[in-house]
């Protein structure tokens, strides 16, 4: 039996985009990646996330389009797709973001982040808690992350390497990817 072609499907998800005055159009950002020869394009809101296909792998190519084409630098987070599912998979409060999607993120890493767990969770009110991985941090909010102290330092902390996504949109993201 001939071995199966790779998967060539990938997520990518941008840091920074749509806020602080940041501003990508999607559709001429769906443009540019198939102008780089990725496939079947698609986006997802308005925070610059993207699936396609593509045999190898694009990253140089997209940073370049992105900083030519709309003068933006943004830290890429680019997954195989059985990456990216394996990340969702290992959320250990996906229970609790299948009953409310908003208020579980997913902060997705583009290196192992340095926390001191302590002092972070001595800022956790009522039942918020946090996981870190290699690849991810896990953070359960069920009073929403807007108001949430633990999440204002955990942002100041990680200070790029990352990029968060609720898991509403996180999973929607992944339904994109696998529809392709």
């Amino acid at each position: 039996m001939p071995d199966s072609p790779p998967d060539s499907r990938r997520i990518l998800l941008l840091r920074g985009v749509n806020v602080g005055g940041v501003k990508l159009p999607m559709a001429e950002f769906r443009e540019a990646l198939t102008g780089l020869g990725l496939e079947a394009v698609k986006t997802f809101i308005q925070s610059g996330n993207a699936v396609f296909r593509s045999g190898a792998d694009p990253a140089a190519a997209i940073s370049l389009a992105l900083e030519d084409r709309f003068g933006l630098t943004s830290e890429l987070f680019l997954y195989a797709l059985p990456i990216y599912r394996a990340i969702l998979e290992a959320n250990p409060y996906a229970e609790a973001g299948r009953a409310d999607g908003a208020k579980v993120h997913i902060f997705f890493l583009s290196r192992p982040a340095v926390l001191d767990m302590k002092k972070m969770m001595a800022l956790a009110e009522g039942a918020e808690a946090l996981t870190v991985t290699d690849r991810a941090i896990y953070f359960n909010a069920p009073n929403g992350i807007g108001r949430s102290l633990l999440a204002e330092k955990l942002g100041q902390r990680l200070k790029g390497g990352t990029t968060a996504r609720n898991q509403r949109s996180a999973e929607a993201i992944l339904a994109l990817a696998e529809g392709l």
